[in-house]
């Protein structure tokens, strides 16, 4: 077939208007599975400070019928933990003429910035929460950060690197080789957790690792469902000799680590208004100036509840 002689084409007009979708799509994720899950508290000061408390170890108790002259038990003292608050930023910048031009997908570009600044920001305080990080205290050339999670863990590893010479968020992990992920070692986490009085309920796995945790034994068996045509391989909940854990991937945290976490011994305390807040900045020109900030810490109320399998191959 040919074309109609004289006949006006697309290819030739010059009025036609755009045809652009009104609709801006976005993949990136923003699930913060650690950030959301955990408990929220407040800190007052950039050093924020709590206390952990341990019992006696249990013993044999028996004594006489009216006995006065019992000796009276040691007092066993709370330990005083800290971490210092960490300030995290997003700073949106668009011009005038952006800002009035007709858009698509959105009413006013600086709105919109502010709203993918926000997500951006609230993925990088999941990232930085699970950083190998140690507490650093910061001066007027150094940047303050908190202790992560990954500094605090020392009472129920498996690991071929070496823990954190200390469970006060004053020393990182020691990288160890990788090798693979088995439920062996997860057991042996589990059980430690248990015998320290810890009840973790949730396990955080990269991708690579999350699919070698469906090959699992100790999960239930794969099961297939005829009418649906579909099959679950998949492990959302482990039923553990001490419970049921509930099992996420996390995009954010290191893909050599599985964590396993007691979710309320971990806290977020931000500083009083100072957890995404929003304000101008000085005008520069022909352009607008916005800031969100967060200024907040990590609160490990006692890392005895939690551990973790480290050193782990990812790919």
């Amino acid at each position: 077939m040919t074309l109609a002689t004289s006949a006006f084409t697309t290819y030739s007009a010059i009025g036609n208007r755009e045809d652009l979708s009104d609709t801006i799509y976005r993949i990136d994720p923003t699930d913060t599975p650690f950030y959301s899950g955990i408990e929220r508290s407040k800190a007052s000061a950039t050093k924020h400070e709590w206390q952990t408390q341990a019992l006696a170890a249990a013993a044999a108790n028996a004594q006489l019928e009216g006995d006065d002259s019992v000796t009276p038990d040691a007092t066993t003292a709370t330990v005083r933990l800290n971490n210092y608050a960490q300030i995290l930023t997003k700073i949106p910048r668009v011009t005038g003429t952006q800002r009035v031009v007709e858009h698509a997908g959105r009413d006013d570009e600086m709105t919109y910035q502010m709203m993918l600044k926000g997500m951006e920001l609230k993925r990088d305080l999941e990232y930085n929460l699970l950083l190998n990080q140690k507490a650093v205290v910061g001066n007027s050339s150094t940047a303050r950060k908190w202790a992560s999670v990954l500094s605090w863990l020392t009472s129920n590893t498996s690991k071929a690197g070496t823990d954190p010479t200390a469970a006060d968020g004053t020393d990182t992990r020691t990288d160890g080789t990788q090798r693979a992920f088995t439920e062996a070692q997860l057991k042996t986490v589990l059980s430690s957790c248990w015998t320290n009085g810890g009840k973790p309920e949730m396990i955080m796995t990269g991708a690579f690792n999350k699919q070698q945790f469906s090959t699992f034994t100790g999960r239930g068996t794969p099961m297939q469902d005829q009418a649906e045509k579909k099959i679950t391989a998949s492990v959302d909940v482990y039923e553990s000799d001490f419970g049921r854990l509930k099992v996420v991937a996390n995009r954010f945290q290191r893909s050599r680590d599985v964590l396993v976490l007691q979710m309320d011994m971990w806290a977020y305390a931000p500083l009083p208004n100072r957890n995404f807040i929003t304000f101008d900045l000085a005008k520069t020109g022909d352009t607008d100036k916005k800031q969100i900030l967060v200024e907040a810490t990590l609160e490990a109320r006692n890392e005895k509840a939690s551990g973790g399998v480290f050193d782990l191959t990812s790919s």
